[in-house]
């Protein structure tokens, strides 16, 4: 469990070029085993790509709601797509966030007689009324995906096991599709509400320039503010510990909105952790029995009963027995 720290850590990315990696490894492995959280200051991917994504932001909102629930999630097996403001509870309230769930490039491996989680990667919905904002983004997620693995073997190096000691949580097949989202928090007290995210390594984009929204957890309680900073990704991190908790508290009233970013890495779906680390420790009980890609697809089913009516009916009744209900209750 995180300690009661009450800033956090950035570190500087080019240590590993500049040959100060030793510093950067034990940075991590303070951030790792204490905080959970972490700045990446200058992060190897391409700026003016992250200038032509945050730019895109605003533009995708912006657009009719028409277009934008012609591509609604509800329309994906995949859960990937447009949700509208509102649609989700966290801890028993509203987030006060409209958001596109977005994806790695990938064709879908399931076929009948497989397990139904494998169901849960595929293709995206495109968004047809704002050119060049597909390839502008695939381009983007191919460059932090191959950052999140470097990150993977640094913390590996960091817990003191080689760099590939926790190769196996991402071995195929099949090959694994990472998600993202671009989200936009409107004027209300919860963006996000209190919550761990499910995958292993979460890199966060700020968007907005300025006005704090995500707030992390001490383990004495506090919530630590965690503002946008010039030149980082937030990374929420595993280690030695659980992850941390954190939310997001949305922009005041007269402020502008808040756009960010997050990039998910995800293990392979077919990996139950306590096969590989027996003493693995998790904030969700059935990781450790279940195959991972089975937890997903049953949290997204809590976190999106419409996608479920329509695409997993079997599972729709079995959680939502009394019929769809006006909101999905997320992780």
């Amino acid at each position: 469990m995180a300690g009661n720290f009450s800033s956090i850590p950035v570190l500087d990315y080019t240590l590993l070029s500049t040959g100060r990696k030793d510093e950067f490894i034990s940075q991590l492995r303070h951030a790792l085993i204490n905080v959970g959280f972490l700045y990446l200051l200058h992060p190897p991917v391409d700026k003016a790509l992250i200038d032509d994504l945050i730019a895109y932001a605003p533009r995708l909102f912006e657009l009719p709601q028409e277009k934008k629930d012609a591509i609604r999630m509800a329309n994906s097996p995949h859960f990937l797509g447009y949700s509208r403001l509102g649609a989700e509870l966290t801890k028993g309230a509203t987030d006060q966030r409209e958001q596109y769930d977005l994806a790695t490039d990938f064709e879908s491996p399931w076929k009948p007689g497989d397990p139904e989680y494998l169901r849960l990667c595929g293709p995206g919905q495109e968004e047809r009324d704002l050119p060049g904002f597909k390839a502008t983004m695939l381009r983007y997620l191919e460059q932090v995906e191959t950052l999140s693995y470097e990150l993977i073997a640094l913390i590996a190096e960091a817990l003191g096991l080689a760099r590939t000691g926790l190769a196996a949580f991402f071995a195929g097949p099949p090959a694994i599709q990472h998600r993202a989202k671009v989200v936009n928090a409107s004027a209300s007290a919860q963006g996000v509400g209190p919550h761990f995210d499910a995958g292993f390594l979460t890199l966060l984009l700020q968007a907005s320039p300025r006005g704090a929204g995500l707030q992390v957890q001490n383990r004495a309680g506090a919530w630590v503010a965690a503002p946008p900073v010039r030149d980082t990704f937030v990374a929420a991190t595993r280690g030695l510990a659980r992850a941390t908790p954190h939310r997001v508290r949305s922009p005041p009233a007269a402020a502008p909105p808040r756009y960010s970013i997050p990039f998910f890495q995800r293990i392979a779906q077919g990996v139950r952790l306590t096969e590989h680390y027996a003493a693995v420790p998790v904030n969700y009980a059935e990781y450790a029995l279940e195959p991972s890609g089975k937890v997903e697809l049953i949290g997204r089913v809590k976190s999106h009963p419409d996608v479920a009516e329509r695409h997993y009916p079997d599972l729709f009744k079995q959680f939502f027995p009394d019929g769809l209900p006006a909101q999905g209750k997320a992780y």
